[in-house]
C-alpha cells in the first residue's frame, strides 16, 4: 500500500450548497469535522484554486482540491494476555468473556492498550474469520471504560447468527448502573435518537438526526446521593446508557465525560463510569436453545457501592 498523500479534485455537490467547508468535507470524504478543520488549517484544501478556511461556505459546482493524508497502516492484532479477563463459557461456537475495565473489544487506530481479541489470540482461541481483520468474531462491543459480559463468535455460523440476533433485538442485554440523584419516575423508558455530538467528535448526544435508541430502566435501590438501576437495552448505540442517563440529568456516577460530579467520583474512588454488563442472553447458534450468562460487579464498582451504601 502506498504511503504517499493523495490529491483529490472534485466538484462540490448541489446538496452541499452553503455548507461550511469542514461539514462539507466530512460528508464528502467520510471523516470527522475535526479532521476536516485540521486539513483546512494546514492549507491542504483549495476551492477554485484558492486556499479555503474551515468556516468558509462552499458553493455547488465549485472545484474542491484536497490533499488527503496517506492511508493508515492496517491495524494488527497483538496477542497479549489481559490480567483479570475471565472466560465465562467456551464451546465450539462461542466464547463468553468477563471484560475488565481498560480493555477494548478489538484493535483500532489510536488504541495501544489491551483488547479482548488480543487476549483470546494469546490464549490460543480460534475465532471466526468473518468481519474486518481486526474485528473478526466481534458481534457487539463494550466501551473501554465499561466492564462485564461480551460474547465472541468462534465459528462462521455463530458469527452470522449472533449478528442477526443483535440486529433484530433478539438478544437481551442487561446492565447495572449507579446514577447520580433519583430519577423520576423510578422506572421508565428513554426513547431518544443518538448521534454524534455537534461539537465534540469523541462524544455522542441525543440529536434529532440520530439513530433510534431505546433504553428501559428500573430502580434496584435508592441511596442518599445516587440510585442503582437495572437497565435493559433495545438498541445498542455507542455510549447509549451514558448518553440517555445524562439526558435525564442523572449521569452515571464517575462519568465525567457526560457531566458527572468529579467530587463524588473522587470520594467513591472511581476513575470511570459506574456501569457493568451484568447479564447477556441469546439463542445459542448451535441449536437455538435460550442461554443466559451473568457477571458479578467489578471490584472498583463494588467498592464504590459499599461506600455510598454506608453513607446512606
Amino acid at each position: 500500500m502506498s504511503t504517499a498523500a493523495q490529491i483529490r479534485t472534485l466538484p462540490v455537490p448541489d446538496g452541499l450548497e452553503g455548507e461550511r467547508l469542514d461539514a462539507a468535507l466530512a460528508r464528502m470524504f467520510g471523516f470527522s469535522r475535526t479532521k476536516a478543520a485540521e486539513l483546512a488549517a494546514e492549507g491542504k484544501v483549495r476551492i477554485d484554486g484558492d486556499l479555503a478556511g474551515k468556516s468558509d461556505r462552499v458553493m455547488a459546482g465549485s472545484w474542491m482540491e484536497v490533499e488527503l493524508p496517506a492511508p493508515a497502516a492496517p491495524v494488527q492484532i497483538v496477542p497479549e494476555f489481559v490480567e483479570g479477563m475471565r472466560i465465562v463459557h467456551d464451546d465450539q461456537d462461542i466464547v463468553l468473556v468477563d471484560k475488565p475495565v481498560g480493555v477494548a473489544a478489538h484493535p483500532s487506530p489510536g488504541w495501544t492498550g489491551p483488547t479482548v481479541i488480543g487476549h483470546l489470540a494469546a490464549a490460543g482461541y480460534r475465532i471466526s474469520t468473518s468481519g474486518a481483520a481486526e474485528r473478526q468474531g466481534i458481534v457487539h462491543r463494550l466501551d473501554v471504560g465499561t466492564s462485564g459480559l461480551m460474547v465472541v463468535a468462534k465459528s462462521e455460523r455463530a458469527y452470522t447468527d449472533l449478528k442477526r440476533q443483535f440486529h433484530d433485538r433478539v438478544t437481551e442485554k442487561k446492565y447495572h448502573t449507579l446514577v447520580q440523584g433519583h430519577p423520576d419516575p423510578m422506572s421508565g423508558t428513554v426513547d431518544a435518537p443518538i448521534g454524534r455530538h455537534p461539537s465534540s467528535d469523541w462524544k455522542w448526544a441525543v440529536t434529532q438526526a440520530g439513530k433510534p435508541s431505546v433504553t428501559h430502566y428500573d430502580l434496584i435501590e435508592a441511596y442518599r446521593a445516587a440510585s442503582l438501576l437495572d437497565v435493559k437495552l433495545e438498541t445498542g448505540r455507542t455510549h447509549q446508557i451514558r448518553v440517555h442517563m445524562s439526558a435525564l440529568r442523572h449521569p452515571c456516577v464517575g462519568d465525567l465525560t457526560y457531566g458527572a460530579d468529579p467530587t463524588l467520583a473522587k470520594r467513591l474512588g472511581l476513575t470511570r463510569q459506574w456501569l457493568h454488563a451484568v447479564s447477556l442472553a441469546f439463542e445459542h447458534p448451535a441449536d437455538g436453545e435460550w442461554v443466559q450468562f451473568t457477571s458479578d460487579y467489578a471490584a472498583d464498582l463494588q467498592k464504590a457501592l459499599d461506600v455510598i451504601s454506608a453513607e446512606s
